[in-house]
């Protein structure tokens, strides 16, 4: 017998390779991870009723046949197109077979397992049967023929092979909820990743049981600890005092109309901006929210930035006031010292430049204030031949607001004017030398400056003043407490500043 060669017949093979049959197979088992001890029962009960040394719960592929339970062999598969039960399903389909001595039976003789070790005689099975499709088997073996076989075994092992189909079938809907929850875990995993890394809080008003839970970020956000579910009474005293009330009525009017809730409060601990979004999440049978759902996001920056710009609007609105006020002033006085307008104009210009290069520092510095050296190298490097050779600063580190930015660049410019046309730096050899110093005077900072003009030309004082004059010592008037004091001395002109500060 060992040397009868074996033949597939074509319904064997149509069962081995049908698409339908395949198909539910791997949808109820896409991967063999090897015999599995849930089925040992069902192979041990098989081989009870029919008293034989060999049982299987076996899955039967296009190409393998797996054994999810045996008794009997140490082996794990077997060659599907060799097997009893790939010819037991092309016979009988979905009705259990008996073959009471396999040598004699034709159909079974040339088979391997019959032929050669463990030479098997004997074999019953019932087909495992999944959505209509034989996946697999119930079956037993013996060495021995038997000759006869009680008619009540057959409906045993069916039964038994029902057993299979329905584990397997609950298996892999537990499989698939595994997957299922796998998936859902990784979602939310990859949800609260994103709203962490996005700083969005996230929380769950429980409206029967008046509880609020949230994510991380929701407690750190309102400087709630320890971070765990809280009554609402608590959550709304997390809220700022100022902003509670507003924030309580926007929600129950979103709990009231279903509609969206928008807020925008301050978190009472931190005093952080927080933008809330949420809306009725659940309802009951009677039409009563029951689950509200929101967020909340930091826009701190945002609203401290909205509020930087509304100050700098009013602010610059108050210096543009000033500023033309200042502006026609200057008009005026200049007009009144000539009537050239070639002459008026580049006065004019010079003293308009004067306060746009005062204007535009402070505007550089969000109307904040300006170091005195940035101001003193606006206003006099223009008018210097060499600024690093003829102007020596000496000087304390300042500060400077914008009104006193802007006075004081009005008295640079005049005292740079002055020595240009006149003075220390209408020659090479001419020095300005600037000493600023801080002292304190009843608990005030004051600034005390130095103009003083050295290597020029000899100056000459006729007794008039003009408007440059009145401009300088004037132009610190919006400054309380401060003057300015010019002397022209024959070997140069002194400015004293005080400015308080």
């Amino acid at each position: 017998m060992k040397d009868n060669v074996l033949t597939v017949s074509s319904d064997v093979i149509a069962v081995l390779e049908a698409p339908d049959r395949l198909a539910a197979l791997d949808a109820a088992m896409p991967v063999f991870l090897g015999p599995d001890p849930d089925f040992d029962d069902i192979a041990g009960l098989a081989a009870g009723v029919f008293s034989t040394p060999i049982s299987l719960v076996t899955i039967l592929g296009r190409t393998d046949q797996w054994f999810l339970a045996r008794e009997g062999t140490p082996d794990i598969r077997a060659p599907s197109d060799a097997s009893f039960c790939a010819r037991m399903i092309a016979e009988s389909a979905d009705e259990p077979l008996i073959v009471a001595d396999a040598r004699e039976d034709e159909r079974f003789a040339c088979l391997p397992s019959v032929t050669g070790a463990p030479y098997l005689r004997f074999y019953a099975g019932a087909p495992i049967i999944l959505e209509g499709q034989p996946i697999g088997t119930v079956c037993v073996f013996d060495v021995e023929p038997h000759a006869r076989v009680a008619l009540d075994l057959l409906p045993r092992l069916r039964q038994l092979a029902s057993l299979a189909a329905s584990l397997i079938k609950l298996k892999d809907e537990a499989r698939r909820r595994l997957l299922a929850a796998e998936a859902l875990s990784r979602d939310e995993k990859r949800h609260a990743l994103a709203l962490d890394a996005a700083n969005v809080a996230s929380w769950l008003w429980d409206l029967s049981t008046g509880m609020v839970s949230g994510n991380e970020t929701f407690y750190r956000m309102l400087g709630v600890k320890p971070a765990r579910p809280m009554r609402a009474r608590r959550f709304f005293a997390a809220v700022h005092p100022a902003d509670r009330k507003a924030t309580i009525g926007r929600l129950r009017d979103a709990l009231a109309s279903g509609k969206e809730y928008d807020g925008l409060f301050r978190a009472a601990k931190s005093g952080r901006w927080l933008l809330g979004r949420g809306r009725v999440h659940e309802w009951d049978a009677d039409g009563r929210p029951t689950i509200f759902l929101g967020i909340n996001v930091d826009v701190t920056d945002g609203q401290l930035a909205s509020e930087r710009t509304r100050l700098l609007l009013r602010e610059l609105n108050h210096r543009v006031k000033n500023t033309l006020a200042m502006l026609q002033s200057l008009a005026r006085q200049t007009l009144r010292q000539t009537s050239d307008p070639v002459e008026f104009m580049d006065a004019f210009a010079g003293r308009l430049q004067s306060l746009s290069e005062a204007h535009g520092l402070l505007s550089d510095h969000e109307w904040g204030v300006i170091h005195l050296k940035m101001l003193l190298q606006k206003q006099i490097m223009p008018y210097a031949i060499d600024f690093d050779s003829q102007i020596e600063i000496h000087k304390d580190e300042v500060e400077l607001g914008p009104d006193q930015a802007v006075g004081l660049g009005l008295v640079l410019h005049e005292l740079a004017t002055n020595a240009r046309k006149y003075g220390a730096l209408s020659v090479r050899s001419g020095k300005v030398v600037i000493a600023a110093r801080v002292v304190k005077e009843d608990e005030q900072r004051v600034l005390n400056m130095t103009w003083h003009e050295v290597g020029g030309p000899p100056v000459r004082q006729d007794g008039r003043r003009g408007f440059g004059s009145v401009l300088i010592e004037r132009s610190l008037d919006k400054v309380l407490g401060s003057n300015v004091h010019v002397e022209y001395l024959p070997k140069g002109v002194t400015a004293v500043i005080r400015m308080p500060l």
